[in-house]
């Protein structure tokens, strides 16, 4: 079912929105409704954004997390920063091998606003200055343009959610299709190696066998094949190197 992705600076009312929508789709459907985010899963926010390697350990947990969740009976939404569009990139990737509609959700408020909220928060909730500061500088805002983005629902602080038009978008609008990128691709035959090695041996020695009677400009049948080779110096010098390669 549906991905809701949620998106905004620090602090910006994100988890006040999805608890929204996580109340209305309870109330509306029924189907289950889980929330993915930093603190279901423990991250340390200071700690975590002030290391790049933490910070891309704990996005690929959120992305396992919500792949694990979502399927044809739930909705899922993702309640953390999903600042990097790179990495809402790969969210929209992620509904299309799923076959599930999605949507932005974006909190859109001033850093003004954001860091006073921030400062308001209980201290072992606060985002450090330095940490919140890098952040917004980082933030790479959504754009309708982009089809990862869209449908996006841009709320200011004092908006009201507009939970029909989500719903219609999640419930209303068809999956998007996948491509060869988003499909799982078929596994190759156990055996692929070993004939792929048999069939370059077998060329390479048909055209090995031949060039013992062949002048160049003559043509050399080879195995598996219905046009024939035009046999030249290059050939032979080519054909040397690449059974030395072999043998």
């Amino acid at each position: 079912m549906p991905l809701i992705v949620m998106c905004g600076y620090p602090c910006s009312g994100k988890t006040r929105r999805a608890e929204e929508l996580k109340a209305h789709f309870e109330d509306t459907t029924d189907r289950q409704v889980h929330t993915v985010g930093d603190g279901a899963l423990g991250v340390d926010r200071n700690r975590v954004y002030a290391d790049s390697q933490q910070e891309k350990d704990a996005r690929a947990s959120l992305k396992a997390e919500v792949e694990r969740k979502v399927n044809k009976d739930n909705i899922v939404i993702l309640d953390s920063l999903n600042y990097i569009k790179g990495y809402r990139y790969e969210l929209f990737c992620l509904t299309k091998h799923a076959q599930t509609p999605h949507c932005l959700v974006y909190c859109l408020t001033s850093g003004e606003d954001s860091s006073s909220w921030n400062k308001n928060r209980e201290a072992a909730e606060q985002y450090s200055q330095d940490i919140f500061e890098a952040l917004v500088q980082r933030f790479e805002a959504p754009d309708s343009r982009n089809r990862w983005d869209s449908p996006l629902f841009t709320v200011l602080k004092d908006d009201i959610l507009p939970l029909e038009a989500i719903s219609d978008a999640l419930f209303k609008r068809k999956a998007p299709p996948p491509n060869q990128s988003t499909q799982s691709q078929p596994l190759s035959s156990t055996n692929f190696l070993y004939e792929l090695d048999k069939i370059t041996q077998d060329v390479l020695m048909a055209i090995f066998n031949a060039q013992k009677t062949t002048v160049p400009g003559d043509l050399i049948s080879v195995p598996g094949a219905t046009e024939k080779i035009s046999f030249t110096y290059q050939t032979k010098n080519y054909l040397f190197t690449l059974i030395s390669c072999l043998f």
